[in-house]
């Protein structure tokens, strides 16, 4: 471990012999002499005891001096934090264009910058010290927070109580629930920058200006940046995406959880462009140096991580991201173009521009493809699913595409870094240690990610927050402590959201997320999508009971085998649709239908496509008697099948608007009947179906067929 390495680097400092030529060992003996007062009095004592001196001759008069000083430093760069905030409230806000940048324009200052290309090249306007805001500031408080080894045991060891609800404001039917205190109420208040670094603060005020946004307090952007600023983790898994005609509400979390992270990153990299001023004008005394106030440091520069499901996502949110970005700190944006070229349709943005202002009016686009208005907006551009993109923000520039240890965030998808995952096992020289020192972590469209496979995100979170397998430059003895203890993951936030939640989400929130801030999360009621069927279906629900969620396929399994299929056997009449949700559950019945010698015919996500235009053809012809469809290929193709007669949903749809699209297509039926088979598991998908409070009774009354029509 970092810790052990430097404890027994110390120990033996005092015991090294000095060489001609210095080796690695011995430079980062000396690093560790200008920043460690243990390390620096041993060096010391032993030099003097060399040349003879006294062990303590001018020790306490040097660093009295510059304790002194250093008080007398903080002091005025307070004094100086207050003026430049008042002369920047008094300036004029620049202009609110996305890109704004002035190419090939470098002052001196840039050009040191550029080309030194340092850790510490973050000085956002004149803000040198941290003025009383930012010592009561919420980063502040986090990061600064000490975990005694009571507390790390009990995160371990206890389960979360959700102790409060409180209605959620703007969202009928909902409420925020959360453990420890209820903090909603602090929320409200009306500070002057919302805890937001100052230039920040004012360059988003314009921007909501700009888009006819009237007040901003109340706006939706602005209390959920305040929750995420409290630095909890969160599970907010009701969101209207853009692609369902909720562009609007969509738009509005991500600028919040965009705007969290800038502040995040601009806050931390400030701290450590301070203390590195500090450091260099007080290296002579390291008794003031090894105080805990300049342990500013991860173990590697990454601090945001943004999981998206598709390349066109990551599109609109590293747009908006630089759109976001203050115009003092995008003088230039390098590598605009590889964005476009990579992320977008390979053109310079008209398009996607287009694309943007069509997705309020979907419907114009419908009548041009057989596509539903949803997934035209959702895969009408880069559907890539394997991607990853570093952001590095320097004094007054963004550099898309940066290596990623010196990147601050990292955008990626999770097969991106499932990826780099596998090519460790392949090449031990590679490492995903970028991933050690992550401090926000943010899952957008985690319903979309788990229709492409949420296990990826389970496996990215197990490697993240660990201790590195190499130092990459950082100065150790900067190191945060609950770094070096492996308590990183407690000091992490999670933000996921989605338009849907489902057990593999709500596992994930309850098993790797424990930030010791506690956590909030929004619950629904729903009232249903039945409405939506427009045809004179009758739709039967049958209830099967199991004893756990580990027997509920086995006993999903045995209902179908022994209570529908025998029916769908005996019976002549062919055009038996077999709607199924998980792609499990899509090969126990497969398996189950050819140890019976069925006729049936496959449509899933594996399937190729020539076979897929077989199988169609087949069922529509009546040539095989059942066809098995998944949720996950309707959900990449929306199929419009033909020649259903009978339609029996195995499972329900995670996605609520699938139900009513599905049972539609029986316009072609005599029957008109729909069978969907369920257990009290099931709630959370038959909830947003059904509705919230017939699901409750469904799953709980003696009955177990209940019908609708």
């Amino acid at each position: 471990m970092v810790k052990q390495l430097v404890r027994k680097r110390v120990s033996e400092a005092e015991e090294l012999e000095v060489f001609t030529e210095q080796s690695n060992y011995e430079n980062l003996l000396m690093q560790l002499q200008s920043r460690h007062k243990d390390v620096a009095a041993s060096c010391m004592k032993r030099q003097r005891q060399e040349e003879g001196k006294s062990d303590t001759e001018d020790d306490e008069d040097n660093c009295s001096e510059s304790s002194s000083a250093l008080e007398e430093e903080e002091e005025e760069e307070e004094e100086e934090e207050e003026v430049t905030d008042d002369e920047s409230r008094r300036s004029p806000s620049s202009g609110n264009s996305m890109y704004e940048p002035v190419l090939n324009v470098e002052t001196e200052d840039d050009a040191d910058s550029s080309d030194t290309d340092q850790e510490n090249e973050l000085e956002f306007g004149s803000h040198s010290g941290p003025s009383t805001s930012d010592i009561t500031s919420s980063f502040n408080k986090h990061m600064e927070h000490k975990l005694s080894e009571g507390e790390v045991e009990n995160f371990l060891k206890m389960k979360w109580k959700y102790t409060w609800a409180v209605p959620a404001v703007g969202m009928p039917n909902c409420k925020w629930s959360g453990t420890g205190e209820c903090f909603l109420k602090e929320l409200d208040m009306k500070p002057s920058s919302y805890d937001l670094k100052l230039r920040l603060y004012e360059h988003w005020l314009d921007t909501y200006k700009s888009s006819r946004g009237t007040d901003f307090h109340s706006s939706r952007q602005r209390f959920f940046f305040s929750l995420c600023n409290s630095y909890r983790d969160i599970l907010y898994c009701n969101k209207k995406p853009f692609y369902l005609k909720g562009l609007e509400e969509d738009s509005s979390i991500m600028d919040s959880y965009i705007m969290h992270s800038l502040n995040h990153v601009f806050k931390a990299r400030d701290l450590i462009a301070k203390n590195d001023s500090k450091v260099a004008k007080h290296q002579d005394c390291a008794e003031i140096l090894s105080g805990e106030k300049f342990l500013d440091h991860g173990f590697t520069r990454p601090k945001v991580l943004i999981l998206l499901p598709l390349a066109s996502i990551a599109f609109r949110v590293i747009k908006r991201l630089v759109h976001l970005t203050p115009s003092a700190n995008k003088v230039t944006v390098e590598y605009l173009d590889r964005l476009f070229k990579d992320f977008g349709n390979g053109d310079d943005g008209k398009n996607q521009d287009m694309v943007e202002l069509s997705l309020n009016d979907q419907s114009s686009s419908s009548q041009k493809s057989s596509k539903p208005s949803d997934f035209q907006a959702l895969f009408g551009g880069n559907n890539e699913d394997l991607f990853m993109i570093g952001i590095k923000f320097t004094r007054k520039s963004i550099k898309l595409f940066s290596d990623f240890y010196s990147s601050d965030i990292i955008v990626a998808s999770p097969l991106g870094l499932i990826t780099k995952l596998g090519e460790i096992e392949k090449n031990k020289e590679k490492d995903v240690d970028y991933l050690s020192s992550i401090e926000v972590l943010i899952i957008d469209h985690a319903d979309i990610i788990a229709m492409q496979n949420w296990s990826h995100v389970n496996t990215v979170i197990e490697h993240m927050n660990k201790i590195p397998s190499k130092q990459h430059g950082t100065d150790v003895m900067r190191i945060r402590q609950w770094y070096l203890d492996g308590h990183a993951r407690f000091y992490r936030q999670s933000v996921v959201l989605g338009f849907h939640s489902n057990p593999d989400i709500n596992g994930f929130f309850v098993r790797y997320c424990n930030n010791f801030e506690g956590k909030v999360k929004l619950l629904c009621e729903y009232k249903g999508v039945l409405p939506k069927v427009v045809l004179q279906v009758r739709q039967v629900y049958e209830r099967f009971d199991s004893d756990s969620i580990a027997d509920v396929d086995d006993a999903r399994l045995e209902y179908f085998s022994k209570k529908v299929f025998p029916k769908i056997n005996e019976s002549s009449q062919g055009g038996v649709m077999l709607f199924i949700s998980s792609y499990f559950e899509f090969v126990r019945v497969r398996n189950f239908l050819k140890a019976q010698n069925a006729s049936f015919c496959l449509l899933g996500e594996y399937t190729k496509q020539s076979d897929i235009s077989r199988a169609r053809n087949w069922f529509f012809e009546g040539k095989r008697k059942i066809m098995l469809y998944t949720e996950r290929a309707h959900f990449y193709h929306r199929y419009k099948i033909r020649g259903i007669q009978n339609l029996i949903m195995y499972s329900p749809p995670e996605r609520k608007e699938f139900y009513p699209e599905i049972v539609n297509m029986l316009d072609e039926s005599q029957s008109m009947t729909c069978r969907v088979l369920f257990s009290p598991f099931d709630q959370l998908p038959l909830e947003r179906i059904v509705g919230t409070v017939p699901a409750k009774k469904m799953t709980t009354s003696e009955k177990k067929v209940f019908i609708f029509c």
